[in-house]
């Protein structure tokens, strides 16, 4: 009964994912804590759950020429070192056994989804103003030195990633809008997904290693969120966007709110 729970999950999870782009970590970690799971196993699972789903929409994309294969480079440059530093030194045996290790990936969760919600409102805003350089004297340093801005942009990810499993997707997305903004959006969105694969691997694979990924759990995931994603997908042209964003961010606030202060 419980892995037919799961297999739901997955499919509800991978429908959001397929209807509006976003939904895997910002969703599926929050799904997991309210069925029990402690925070590391809920991150950890969802992490892997994020690689698997995405490697095929990120060959996808590459089929189609829309992954800029440069910027997914920087990102990794900064992100999969920072992952990997967080687990040897930060996330550590000593410290995943003490009573803080919980609290910190609860409480990093509540505020990249909390940010997440705020990306997903002022997206457009942030797209426009980036496309015709308002305020110039912003974004002109940041076109100029955009390699450098965009390997700093990994660290952040990588950090944000590996404790929370959220930033990969809509987070991650909006801010290269911003910094490529005369690169088409479906490009940018492949090449987003192009490197939130590795990220959210190596990121995974830590809490792998640490026995804090849950196999069976992403198994049932995986059986109910691959062909949802795929209806997902077909069923997104006949809705609303504004209205599924709109709902969207209204849950992301509320579980970023709650998780951030419990």
């Amino acid at each position: 009964m419980e892995f037919l729970l799961h297999i739901l999950a997955g499919a509800g999870v991978g429908f959001a994912i397929g209807l509006t782009g976003v939904g895997g970590g910002t969703l599926m970690t929050p799904l997991l804590l309210v069925f029990g799971y402690p925070a590391p196993v809920a991150i950890g699972t969802d992490l892997l759950y994020a690689a698997i789903t995405k490697a095929g929409g990120a060959v996808s994309h590459h089929r189609r020429g829309n992954v800029d294969w440069k910027i997914v480079f920087l990102l990794a440059v900064g992100s999969i070192p920072v992952s990997i530093l967080l687990h040897i030194f930060f996330l550590d045996v000593s410290f995943q056994e003490s009573p803080e290790f919980e609290s910190l990936l609860t409480f990093s969760l509540g505020v990249m989804l909390i940010v997440t919600a705020i990306i997903l409102i002022f997206r457009d805003k942030m797209r426009k103003g980036a496309v015709e350089e308002r305020p110039e004297f912003v974004m002109a340093p940041i076109h100029k030195h955009r390699p450098t801005v965009t390997w700093v942009m990994g660290l952040l990810l990588g950090a944000c990633v590996t404790l929370s499993s959220v930033g990969a997707g809509a987070f991650g997305a909006a801010i290269l809008l911003t910094i490529y903004s005369q690169t088409s959006a479906v490009r940018i969105i492949g090449t987003d997904i192009a490197h939130a694969v590795p990220l959210t691997f190596f990121a995974g694979l830590g809490y792998l290693i640490s026995g804090y990924v849950d196999l069976v759990l992403l198994l049932s995931l995986l059986i109910g969120s691959l062909p949802a994603i795929h209806l997902g997908t077909k069923v997104s042209s006949q809705v609303s966007d504004k209205m599924l964003q709109r709902i969207l961010t209204i849950i992301l606030l509320g579980l970023g709110s709650y998780y951030s202060l419990i």
